[in-house]
């Protein structure tokens, strides 16, 4: 072989070699980024999964959290719709009575102040714009309408009364004797009785009935007891609401009025049978009584007045032994005092659709229900449930059922019209009574003095007369 030869042959080897070796660089290649891209799917795979899976219960837990936080933000919405009323009550002052109440006020997620009737209403006039809602007794509102210092209520009643229907004596109560401002909404009424032992009916004396006494019957009743059993077993709340037994009661019943016929012969007449007959049959701690129902509960006391509120936990104690009945009548009629409370707002309050709604909630049925069975005050709507009224609920209501549908009833309201100085004339009665009955001074002499007293404060405040007196134009007029 020549050399020549023996190149090419050594070249073409080496050529093969070459090609040898970069086909199996080429697989290797291959194979070896085959491998790689395996293992790199198969790790983003499994990142993926893993994140997934890790992602799912996070965003299960921002959903719960984003769907709890909504739900808090609507109930705090809901709250803040109530709740953000100032809501003052002048009605269940006292503290049991302010629990139950505020018990009542939380269903709706309501808070309210308890407020003094003469502060409140400085706090009205003065254009404060701090109160929402006031509740307040009939008395309360003449002297705000007045001076334009309440909003009327007429439209607020007309959305109520879409689902609801209000007692329209009391409606015609809150217009104050306009045409077409309403100074409030009723809220809850109620009334005085009488309550008594059942061991006390075995004195009645002959042929009397006890839904239909005399004062006189009355007064022979409580000295047949006390000298049967000893001592007195008669009554009366002196150191409570005496004021309202002898405004709404003793006055009517032997004048047939409060204020007009204030010092008449009928009224002389009366003093004289209560410091003979009466007071000498009544409990001598009497002075001392706010409430007669804690009295009554002990059997310190077998009969007893006073307002419903405070009697309801007696008749609730003990239903079979207790029974409630009228008011006795006298020379003139029955009078009696129904107490109307009512709802206004103020014409500058800061919120007054928030105060229209604590009227929608206290206006409920199932919430004048409630107030009936915890605060013994009756509905002013229609369709109230009193099928399942407590035992001692029931005996008030029957009782007042007959009282203000006694056919010689005498309707007396409360004192109007002489705003923050309503409490004077309370006193005025308070000290005609004690003047003649426990301290034995002349009777004519107290009721003139008394009565100027009372004429006066009617002259400065201008307030005409209130039923049962006749309406006057100008101040009400002591005859």
């Amino acid at each position: 072989m020549s050399s020549s030869d023996e190149s090419r042959s050594v070249s073409r080897r080496l050529a093969a070699l070459f090609a040898i070796l970069a086909s199996f660089a080429v697989v290797a290649a291959a194979c070896g980024s085959d491998s790689g891209d395996a293992e790199d799917s198969s790790a983003e795979t499994e990142t993926a999964e893993t994140e997934e899976a890790e992602a799912e219960p996070e965003e299960e837990a921002e959903a719960e959290a984003e769907e709890e936080e909504a739900m808090e933000e609507e109930e705090a919405m809901e709250e803040e719709a109530h709740s953000a009323a100032s809501f003052v009550s002048l009605q269940f002052a006292p503290v049991e009575e302010a629990e139950k109440f505020r018990a009542i006020l939380d269903g709706g997620g309501i808070e309210v102040t308890i407020g003094e009737e003469g502060p409140t209403i400085d706090q009205i006039k003065a254009g404060a714009g701090s109160i929402d809602v006031v509740g307040a007794l009939h008395g309360t509102f003449p002297p705000l309408t007045s001076e334009d210092n309440m909003t009327n209520m007429a439209d607020v009643l007309d959305d109520l009364q879409a689902d609801r229907t209000f007692a329209p004596s009391f409606v015609e109560s809150g217009l104050l004797g306009s045409d077409d401002f309403l100074a409030y909404v009723p809220w809850a009424q109620a009334t005085y009785i009488m309550a008594a032992n059942q061991e006390a009916l075995a004195y009645l004396p002959d042929g009397a009935d006890i839904d239909n006494l005399t004062w006189q019957d009355l007064s022979a009743w409580c000295q047949a007891i006390a000298d049967g059993e000893g001592a007195p077993k008669c009554g009366l709340p002196v150191a409570g609401l005496f004021h309202r037994f002898l405004e709404g009661y003793l006055w009517p019943s032997f004048t047939g009025g409060m204020v007009s016929e204030f010092r008449s012969q009928g009224a002389a007449d009366m003093l004289a049978w209560a410091r003979d007959d009466m007071w000498p049959t009544v409990v001598p701690e009497s002075i001392n009584y706010e409430f007669m129902q804690e009295p009554l509960q002990s059997g310190e006391v077998w009969v007893a007045f006073d307002h419903v509120a405070r009697l309801i936990e007696a008749f609730e104690a003990d239903p079979e032994n207790l029974v409630g009945f009228p008011t006795p009548s006298g020379p003139v009629g029955r009078g009696f005092m129904p107490v109307i409370v009512g709802l206004g707002i103020p014409a500058d309050a800061p919120n007054p659709e928030a105060g229209a709604e604590v009227i929608e909630y206290l206006t409920r049925p199932d919430v004048q229900a409630q107030v009936l069975s915890e605060l013994a005050f009756f509905p002013v709507i229609e369709g109230v449930d009193v099928s399942n009224l407590p035992p001692g609920v029931q005996i008030e209501a029957e009782a007042v059922n007959k009282l203000a549908n006694s056919p010689d009833a005498i309707p007396a309201l409360l004192p109007v019209g002489l705003g923050e100085r309503g409490g004077e004339i309370n006193q005025i009665f308070r000290d005609a009574f004690t003047r003649v009955v426990l301290d034995g001074e002349d009777i004519q002499t107290v009721l003139d003095e008394q009565g100027e007293v009372m004429q006066a404060l009617l002259d400065e405040t201008g307030a005409p007369c209130w039923s049962p007196d006749p309406a006057s134009d100008g101040p009400c007029q002591v005859n």
